[in-house]
């Protein structure tokens, strides 16, 4: 089975979670674009969706259905996404695609947190894939010296701004001990919109493509 097989498994997995008239929170990257294809099957079961950045919301209008904004839909049951890298403690790295806020903000206000990946985003420590952090561009500078503080070394994303209109730095070189307190740690230094570790609101069930099929993780 291809990377693509597996993330396309996973994503069609991911249907097994979804009940008829339910709202659902829609992530943002390559494997969320295949839960998008699949849900559009049984979008006439579904009520609409919520989508973590305007390409997936452009994708999801492109399949006919409804877009609904996070504060008209209020509390949703569940969200699908995918992520960089994920641990065995569900705790995730996320925002390759640069949509980290709006994720965590859908995240946050769901029920429960479905993730999809294929393996090869499987890892015992978190660190190796950038840690993707969205800073307010006056304060750029200031935080990339705050991150350099805490071992890291930021690097700018090169034209590249954020559906929020934000700069994001991509930290190299850290070695997440401890997500849930790095987390906090980050998102506390001003200028700093938040990063890309999902721990202090981790994925509820993780699901792995794998050349055999799909396994599932639950917290």
């Amino acid at each position: 089975m291809t990377q693509d097989e597996m993330k396309k498994a996973v994503a069609e997995a991911a249907l097994d979670y979804v009940q008829s008239g339910w709202i659902v929170g829609v992530g943002t990257g390559s494997t969320a674009n295949l839960f998008i294809d699949a849900l559009a099957r049984i979008k006439g079961r579904i009520d609409g969706a919520v989508a973590s950045s305007e390409a997936s919301a452009q994708r999801l209008r492109g399949h006919g259905i409804e877009v609904l904004e996070l504060n008209s839909a209020g509390p949703l049951p569940i969200y699908v996404d995918g992520a960089d890298e994920a641990t065995a403690h569900l705790h995730l790295t996320k925002g390759g695609g640069g949509a980290l806020t709006r994720e965590k903000i859908v995240a946050a206000a769901s029920e429960q947190f479905i993730c999809v990946i294929d393996e090869t985003k499987q890892v015992d420590l978190l660190g190796a894939f950038p840690l993707p952090v969205e800073v307010i561009p006056m304060a750029r500078s200031q935080v990339a010296r705050a991150l350099v503080a805490l071992g890291g070394n930021p690097v700018l994303r090169e034209n590249f701004r954020t559906d929020n209109g934000n700069v994001i730095l991509d930290v190299h070189n850290l070695r997440i001990l401890n997500p849930v307190e790095l987390e906090s740690e980050i998102d506390h230094i001003a200028g700093v919109v938040t990063n890309g570790l999902f721990a202090r609101r981790p994925a509820d069930v993780l699901l792995v493509g794998t050349p055999s099929g799909v396994t599932r993780i639950v917290r």
